[in-house]
């Protein structure tokens, strides 16, 4: 067996926070800055371990969709194609970031990477069709969420356009997934959760909604075969009691325990939920570990001293 393939592959979701961080605007310095906290750890890793990188979108889907509202003589786009675009443009980000720490370490020649443009597979009769809840967007008034031609939920900020965020089937690109990875690539993929797509004959169709990415990480780990899934969050892990005084890291949590605090409430949809529910897809399907961590934490996390550890 090859150097190669002697190596664990690990598979690590940046949150949107590794780019735009509470507080500020997200320019294109802010988000390389941000970058570096991250990337470096991962340059480092790369070293003993097989890499495949997913990454949020959302600031970055946002931002495009404000754009469209400002810029009303331009035909708008479709949210399919703005998960692409967004794909293009993180993966630019972060593999450019990640030569640079590469190339600082001495080790660009052996690591070469790829950014996929990732499709993935829903059910077009998923209940989330029918009762779209995910917040994207701009921000209206009760009068102009009125007069638009999509649906619109209150929030704090105001009112919001809302899509469905059906369950992940199956990555379109596992297979040219694993073969990169067998062949030395770093891969950054999975861009938003995928580009979402369902099945029309032999052929895909791309439909209006968003697909967490933790969850199509945590698929996809399944898929490719990785060793060890790690998501890259702005907190240190999973916590009960957040926000309050009781408030407690998790350091160690099997399925029954996990399910057991899903089921009282600790994890709130939209934020810790889907990634504690990724994990434990994960750690059932594969009997292997699963991390939930910060961003500045990832390459401790991996030796198990920090973040929330996932096992059987």
């Amino acid at each position: 067996m090859d150097e190669i393939g002697k190596k664990k592959t690990l598979l690590v979701a940046l949150g949107g926070n590794a780019l735009i961080r509470k507080g500020q605007r997200g320019t294109v310095d802010e988000q390389f800055e941000n970058l570096k906290v991250p990337i470096r750890q991962l340059a480092r890793l790369s070293k003993k371990y097989n890499m495949i990188i997913t990454h949020g979108n959302g600031p970055q889907v946002g931002n495009l969709l404000l754009q469209q509202e400002l810029s009303r003589d331009i035909p708008k786009l479709p949210l399919e194609i703005l998960v692409a675009q967004t794909q293009g443009q993180v993966g630019y980000m972060i593999e450019s970031s990640l030569d640079s720490e590469l190339m600082a370490l001495g080790i660009i020649h052996q690591k070469p990477l790829v950014s996929l443009i990732t499709y993935v597979v829903v059910d077009p009769d998923d209940p989330a069709f029918m009762s779209p809840s995910k917040p994207i967007g701009p921000v209206y008034s009760k009068e102009e969420a009125a007069r638009l031609p999509f649906p619109t939920r209150e929030t704090k900020k105001g009112y919001r356009r809302v899509v469905a965020s059906p369950r992940p089937l199956t990555i379109i690109e596992k297979r040219e997934i694993s073969k990169l990875i067998h062949m030395g690539f770093i891969v950054i993929c999975c861009g938003g959760g995928g580009i979402p797509v369902i099945r029309e004959g032999r052929s895909f169709c791309g439909v209006d909604a968003v697909i967490d990415k933790d969850l199509a990480s945590a698929l996809l780990a399944q898929e490719v075969g990785v060793d060890l899934f790690i998501m890259a969050t702005d907190v240190e892990g999973a916590m009960v009691h957040f926000g309050t005084p009781r408030q407690e890291l998790l350091r160690r949590l099997t399925p029954a325990q996990a399910e057991q605090y899903l089921q009282e409430g600790h994890f709130p949809p939209g934020s810790m939920q889907p990634k504690v529910e990724a994990a434990l897809q994960f750690v059932r399907n594969t009997s292997r570990r699963a991390i939930i961590t910060s961003t500045a934490s990832i390459q401790a996390c991996v030796k198990g001293t920090t973040g929330t550890q996932f096992v059987l």
